[in-house]
């Protein structure tokens, strides 16, 4: 297995008038590839923040492999 960390981004307008992505969360998740550990993160998101759709305070998820020095 390996290690992700999947983070939650949102878009949001700033106070200038530009839009800007914003982490809502992240998430560090051991699964075997990269489909799993969204389904993972997503479970826990939803659990953490009690919602039936993680949707609805992210727009995307980010998935990047932990890459750790042996």
């Amino acid at each position: 297995m390996a290690r992700y960390i999947v983070r939650f981004v949102k878009n949001i307008l700033g106070e200038n008038g530009h839009e800007m992505e914003v982490c809502q969360s992240s998430i560090e998740v051991d699964a075997a590839n990269e489909a799993g550990a969204v389904k993972l993160a997503t479970t826990k998101f939803c659990e953490n923040e009690h919602l039936q759709d993680w949707s609805l305070h992210a727009d995307r998820v980010r998935v990047i492999e932990a890459d750790f020095p042996s």
